[in-house]
């Protein structure tokens, strides 16, 4: 509420800054809750496919990615320009898909591990011989929920 003097000058009240340091802790537990930290550091190149028919993931903590794609230009010289296999931080190659479902169950809880879900990103270039390889390896492991990453297609 504004106050008048007699002779027609106005105070202009102090700006109060209480509740400033409140408002900045607010701010940050809210970015901390909205970003996520990158687990995995992108060791292949991966494009996603477009797709038209998407359906969103429910339960992304029973999730386990596989990469497939052309290794990044500073690994071309180790692992050449074919499409690769890319598991947590390193490069595999298909007899090592077993051992990692195995331990992806094991890193679960029992219950949980039954609803496990393999997430396929996959470059649009890799040639289908090395999906069909990966995909005959998680029937062996039993890993028999599959999602295929993609974007959505524009209209």
């Amino acid at each position: 509420m504004a106050r008048f003097t007699k002779d027609g000058s106005r105070e202009v009240p102090e700006l109060n800054t209480m509740s400033l340091p409140d408002l900045i802790f607010a701010f940050l537990f809210f970015i901390m809750m909205v970003t996520s930290i990158r687990e995995v550091t992108m060791m292949v190149q991966v494009q996603l496919p477009a797709a038209t028919e998407l359906t969103k993931m429910e339960k992304k903590s029973l999730a386990t990615y596989i990469y497939m794609g052309e290794p990044l230009k500073q690994y071309q010289a180790k692992y050449g320009v074919e499409a690769a296999i890319q598991l947590n931080d390193k490069f595999a190659t298909t007899n090592d898909i077993f051992d990692y479902i195995a331990q992806e169950k094991s890193s679960m809880s029992e219950a949980d591990a039954q609803y496990m879900t393999t997430i396929l990103k996959i470059d649009k270039d890799a040639k289908m011989g090395l999906i069909t390889e990966v995909k005959q390896k998680l029937r062996e492991a039993d890993a028999r929920k599959i999602f295929y990453s993609a974007r959505r297609a524009q209209k």
